[in-house]
């Protein structure tokens, strides 16, 4: 992507928040830790791009993974102190597509 000179610290973190399906799995890590299958189940994407965008978000240090050695092996999906600090970002975006967003197209009648 083309860097800007404009304000590379916004365009850095649009381009991690800004990625398809990635502010939504940070709005469901909101109600707190979550197994994988219980992320996958509340969207709809794949499981592999779930995952995927999971390890980007695990990178940027937004979401932690936990492992705990049990049998089976369970693993948990939780935010960071930096993930939850995009709580106030999210939640603006929700009050304002409340406001602004129609998810049903206006009939002409």
């Amino acid at each position: 992507m083309k860097q800007t000179s404009l304000c590379p610290r916004l365009q850095k973190s649009m381009d991690i928040i800004g990625k398809r399906w990635t502010g939504l799995i940070i709005y469901q890590l909101l109600q707190g830790p979550q197994r994988f299958g219980a992320i996958e189940a509340s969207l709809p994407l794949s499981g592999r791009l779930l995952s995927e965008r999971l390890k980007d978000l695990e990178q940027e240090g937004i979401v932690r993974r936990e492992v705990f050695p049990e049998t089976p092996v369970r693993i948990q999906y939780s935010l960071t102190e930096k993930g939850k600090a995009l709580e106030s970002v999210i939640r603006d975006l929700e009050n304002w597509s409340r406001d602004w967003i129609e998810t049903e197209p206006k009939s002409s009648t």
